[in-house]
């Protein structure tokens, strides 16, 4: 290891000078009740905590950041803890991704305003983990992850239950009327048995996997249940890992390359991980200054099998990928499509991490030549109706949606949506292809997770459960279905979506990775002409700023300002 001068540490600037500004700086530590050997010297370490109240994805974190201030007391540094927003997904609205730009600049600002060496970054629930990455990629202080980890399984009546995936599944057979107030009330009880984020394959699940493959958590720490005593273990070994990395002045800009990103997305569709993983590592990338696009996503996905059985694509849940030896199994499974020599913030290679892993399990997590599906996990496509892309799932979707053409069913937005999916004379059948327009990062605002449109009742009732459907919106992790999300660009600011019309044949072809509006380019051009832009949501406050300077789906749904120019300097200390 190489150990750095202590005056080289950050820190330094603010408490090792002897002026009149560090003798106020030392003074308040000392009025906390340290003295001078708890600090003095040593890499004071941040852990930026996500916990609050209103998340019970990070329900147990007020426990871990003392898992982890006691890692980083037993390695010499200082630890302190700074909170900041939670971002839950159960809660905040219009939607968490309207704010998890708002996380990433507040991570960032953390980090450059005080006298930081390194950080433990807390997180799990679904915005956090892109949102707590981006700002300390920003920032490129040492600095690693500690994912929340899943929570345990789901069960109603000896079933097992899933996140999400069951809550769609069920609420479709209550709407239906094929299960009662009563069975309801129970799955209501039995699906969230523990703290810990969604148990399924979701959004959560793919963005800490992403996060331990680009190298920033230590070997399986996203795969470990939150309710595992593995887990507060892996908190205190962090905190006394990034001790270790302050000294080595290992930081991001030393682990992340094209390669390891590359790495990710390859974990990403060989897991059939969500599709707002796709926007979040768009983002993630073009923070460390590399160009990764969708395409990127889609050549990758028409070699990569999906090889973990876990819902919605699968079978299983997270409690037991884990046992089936957690990512670093899956990652052996992949064989030479990883690049095995790209740094993490264990000190050494990914290669190194993975060297003894073992399946232990292999319906779970299954080898190349016995996939969960023969559909990709992830399409990228493009057509005059998405001329800067849209994805699709189709491991999440039933074979005769991959290729279809039927008339559109068009609603302006959500309220119109709610309003009408549910009317017994709604002019609808299974042949139709609904569309949801103005629900994008501007539109919804904030992209919501409205992708997973509703079948209409009567539908149901004849026994359809799936359809297509079509949004510049997002849709869960915890997902499935036929669900075209992320048009580029959105319906609010003009892009072709908004100028859809009910009747209007719509054609999807994931082969040929196509989506076509049958609609002459001449009567397109009416169209555009007719069209009035709607108002912003947002008159003041964060929310314009939001709408200002908010990037497409494709871009990764990040601010322009965050994205480009030079470094921002270390504060002047006055």
């Amino acid at each position: 290891m190489t150990t750095r001068d202590p005056k080289s540490l950050r820190s330094h600037r603010w408490f090792g000078v002897q002026d009149l500004r560090s003798f106020g700086h030392r003074s308040r530590v000392r009025q906390m009740g340290y003295a001078a050997a708890d600090f003095a010297g040593k890499p004071v370490i941040a852990i930026v905590n996500t916990w609050s109240d209103l998340n019970p994805c990070h329900a147990h974190f007020k426990q871990r950041v003392e898992d982890v201030k006691r890692g980083v007391w037993q390695a010499g540094g200082f630890p302190v803890e700074l909170p900041a927003m939670s971002v839950p997904e159960t809660y905040a609205k219009p939607t968490s991704m309207l704010y998890r730009n708002f996380l990433a600049m507040e991570t960032e600002e953390h980090l450059r305003s005080n006298p930081i060496d390194g950080v433990v970054l807390m997180g799990g629930c679904d915005k956090t983990t892109p949102a707590l990455l981006m700002g300390a990629i920003s920032m490129d202080l040492p600095a690693i992850f500690i994912p929340a980890g899943p929570m345990l399984r789901g069960n109603w009546g000896g079933r097992i239950l899933g996140s999400g995936s069951d809550v769609w599944k069920y609420w479709d057979e209550k709407r239906a009327g094929t299960i009662s107030e009563r069975e309801w009330e129970e799955i209501e009880n039995g699906i969230a048995r523990s703290h810990g984020v969604c148990m399924t394959m979701g959004t959560a699940a793919t963005m800490t996997a992403i996060a331990e493959v680009l190298g920033f958590t230590l070997p399986n720490a996203s795969s470990i249940p939150a309710a595992d005593s593995n887990h507060p273990r892996m908190a205190s070994d962090s905190g006394r890992r990034i001790v270790d990395m302050v000294w080595e002045d290992l930081k991001p800009s030393d682990i992340l390359t094209r390669k390891s990103f590359e790495n990710a997305i390859v974990a990403s569709l060989a897991m059939a991980g969500s599709t707002n993983g796709i926007i979040h590592t768009v983002a993630m990338a073009r923070r460390a200054r590399i160009d990764l696009g969708i395409d990127d996503y889609d050549s990758f996905a028409r070699e990569v099998p999906v090889i973990a059985n876990v819902r919605p694509s699968g079978q299983f849940l997270m409690e037991d990928f884990y046992y089936a030896g957690g990512l670093r199994a899956l990652l052996r499974e992949l064989g030479d499509k990883i690049d095995l020599t790209q740094r993490t913030v264990n000190g050494g290679t990914l290669g190194d991490d993975i060297a003894d892993a073992r399946t232990h399990l292999p319906d779970v997590i299954r080898p190349l030549d016995n996939p969960v599906s023969s559909a990709v996990g992830l399409a990228v496509l493009r057509g005059n109706l998405a001329p800067n892309g849209c994805v699709m799932k189709p491991a999440a979707a039933e074979p005769r949606l991959w290729k279809h053409t039927g008339p559109a069913l068009v609603f302006r937005d959500y309220n119109h949506m709610a309003a009408e999916i549910d009317r017994e004379d709604l002019e609808v059948t299974a042949d139709h292809v609904l569309v949801l327009q103005n629900a994008g990062p501007q539109g919804g605002p904030g992209m919501p997770e409205w992708g997973m449109l509703p079948i209409p009742k009567k539908l149901l009732r004849q026994g359809v459960r799936d359809m297509l459907r079509l949004s510049d919106s997002r849709m869960s992790g915890t997902s499935y279905g036929a669900c075209v999300l992320h048009i580029a660009p959105e319906s609010f600011i003009g892009g072709p979506l908004a100028f859809v019309r009910t009747g209007d044949p719509i054609e999807v072809d994931i082969a040929l990775r196509r989506i076509h509006l049958h609609v002459s380019d001449e009567e397109m051009a009416r169209r555009r002409a007719d069209w009035v832009a709607p108002r912003p949501h947002y008159p003041r406050g964060y929310g314009a700023l939001f709408s200002r300077h908010i990037g497409q789906a494709d871009e990764g749904c990040d601010f322009d300002f965050l994205q480009a120019g030079e470094a921002v300097p270390e504060p002047e200390i006055h």
